[in-house]
């Protein structure tokens, strides 16, 4: 595996890469959702390329960028043993240089959930995730449905402008007790750990009541809010019935919701979610 971290490096690899090319963008730290995202690319292309960078302008001042878990070394193994080609390891200068004032953001759809409390940060996520894709123009790029709402702004940039690339949603992967995977959860101590499972309990609870014919949205969210209340740790940030389409609150689910999750067990914020999906009056869950 080629371990590349300047611009031209990358450039000079894809010049050279055969049949189609799967980008993985990624800030590292792998866990088995990282790993079953290199799954899909490897099994979806002919070259896969993975990026790792910790992009500091999807942080907010006061966030946790100087203590985001990195291990590079740990992170190759992994790629290597995945039949990763090429590992893309830039260094923020690489990438924005001294003066970089170009950004891609939603400022409508941004502004919504985590864009609330986090002003700036899909702004970040749309600016490396593009130049991400020019450096590399790849033929498909899989993210992972826990971020609900990044992909769901990133499939927005792809159709809006123009991308000749396809974006492969995989499902969440999730811990044995049924916590979403993601690089934060190595903040959480054992008694946050439980703290923070209320928030799978709350979206549990939203799919029953969905499977089970509910559709109303208020009754779904009371649901949630009073099963989460159980877990004193865990400070809910929000809990929404949102189109996919707008990411605006909507009255009643339909095959094309999304149930959104986001809170705080100490300083770690997590994120969830539950998609529904189907035609006419069939309406399933991915939780």
């Amino acid at each position: 595996m080629d371990i590349l971290r300047t611009k031209d490096e990358i450039r000079a690899w894809r010049r050279g890469a055969q049949g189609r090319v799967a980008l993985v963008p990624t800030m590292g730290y792998f866990h088995e959702g990282h790993i079953r995202l290199m799954r899909t690319a490897r099994s979806l292309a002919d070259s896969v390329v993975v990026s790792l960078f910790v992009n500091p302008i999807q942080f907010g001042p006061t966030e946790d960028l100087s203590r985001y878990p990195r291990d590079l070394e740990n992170d190759a193994a992994k790629a290597t043993a995945l039949g990763v080609d090429a590992l893309f390891v830039p260094s923020a200068d690489e990438i924005y240089g001294q003066s970089h004032e170009t950004y891609v953001y939603w400022p409508l759809l941004g502004a919504l959930l985590c864009g609330r409390t986090r002003p700036d940060h899909f702004r970040g996520v749309g600016t490396v995730v593009l130049k991400l894709i020019n450096l590399t123009t790849p033929h498909v790029v899989p993210f992972g449905r826990k971020d609900g709402q990044q992909v769901l702004l990133i499939d927005r940039m792809v159709k809006e402008l123009d991308l000749d690339i396809e974006i492969v949603v995989c499902p969440t992967v999730r811990e044995p007790d049924g916590l979403a995977m993601s690089s934060r959860n190595s903040y959480l101590n054992p008694a946050d750990r439980v703290q923070a499972l209320g928030i799978y309990a709350g979206l549990q609870a939203a799919k029953t009541l969905i499977e089970g014919g509910e559709r109303r949205s208020a009754a779904i969210r009371n649901e949630m809010s009073q099963l989460m209340g159980k877990f004193p740790g865990l400070g809910v940030e929000y809990c929404d019935v949102v189109s996919r389409e707008t990411l605006r609150p909507v009255d009643a689910v339909d095959h094309h919701a999304m149930v959104a999750v986001a809170g705080r067990v100490g300083t770690t914020r997590l994120i969830d979610n539950l998609w529904t999906i189907g035609t006419g009056g069939d309406i399933r869950v991915e939780l």
